[in-house]
């Protein structure tokens, strides 16, 4: 019946491939805000197919050929840092590790939860009780190793009363970002990027306003404890959850989305 669709093994790895590539490079286009530009360059791709292959026009197909012959060099130079991201998320060891986890038993999982969130927080929900202000930035697959650089650069294993202690108000590191990264505490009293968004609450203070900052530029996971209200908040790929719970903190740190 439908002999006419040659379609070997290699044909169907082939379009799963770039499934694949397509689907990392919208994520990755979607959360740095050029979604619609590579839209845009599908949609080009589509009426090229359409006039050149499919409709055979000779004299506009030559023309948007000159264009394709150059658009990979163009396609570099708009996006070099979403580029650099996928390569970074294609290479990061993070994602080996979740490959890994497949054979792995669950126990694992949750002893690495036990060890690193958990302290976390336990040590937000003490630090928002208090209305102690806190700002933790959790690496993801995106390296925060320059903004390690701005604060002061240690390796500690994440522990609760440690956290609280570098966030205690007479503390000189209170008023930066600790970063934690590979289940270590790696810096405190970090610099971190601030985003300049105009809709953005007028109520959020400049910890939101940081924490945003990094989400809007890596995929880092960052805590924002109110020093005002006392609340939780995460930051995560250009946004803000604001007011959550314990648990709800530990589930959005557990989630590999």
């Amino acid at each position: 019946m439908f002999a006419w669709l040659d379609i070997s093994i290699k044909d169907i790895i082939d379009i799963l491939l770039l499934a694949v590539f397509l689907y990392y490079a919208f994520t990755t286009m979607r959360y740095s805000g050029s979604r619609s530009l590579f839209m845009g360059i599908i949609a080009f791709l589509g009426i090229w197919l359409l006039i050149s292959q499919v409709l055979q026009m000779r004299l506009m197909g030559a023309l948007l050929d000159k264009f394709i012959n150059i658009g990979f060099i163009i396609l570099v130079i708009i996006f070099q840092d979403e580029i650099k991201k996928i390569l970074v998320t294609i290479g990061s060891a993070q994602r080996w590790r979740k490959i890994r986890r497949f054979f792995r038993e669950g126990s694992a999982k949750e002893q690495e939860e036990e060890d690193y969130i958990a302290p976390v927080v336990l040590a937000c929900m003490n630090m928002a009780r208090k209305k102690t202000g806190a700002l933790i930035a959790i690496q993801g697959t995106s390296d925060l190793t320059p903004y390690q650089h701005a604060g002061e650069r240690f390796l500690a294993s994440v522990n609760a009363r440690l956290i609280e202690t570098i966030f205690f108000k007479n503390s000189p590191l209170h008023d930066g970002a600790m970063i934690i990264a590979g289940g270590k505490i790696c810096a405190a009293g970090c610099i971190l990027p601030v985003a300049s968004d105009t809709d953005l609450n007028k109520d959020l203070g400049l910890r939101h306003r940081s924490a945003l900052g990094l989400s809007q530029k890596t995929d880092a996971k960052i805590i924002i404890i109110s020093e005002e209200r006392g609340t939780i908040s995460l930051a995560y790929r250009s946004e803000i959850i604001v007011d959550i719970t314990p648990d709800e903190l530990r589930a959005l740190l557990s989630s590999e989305d």
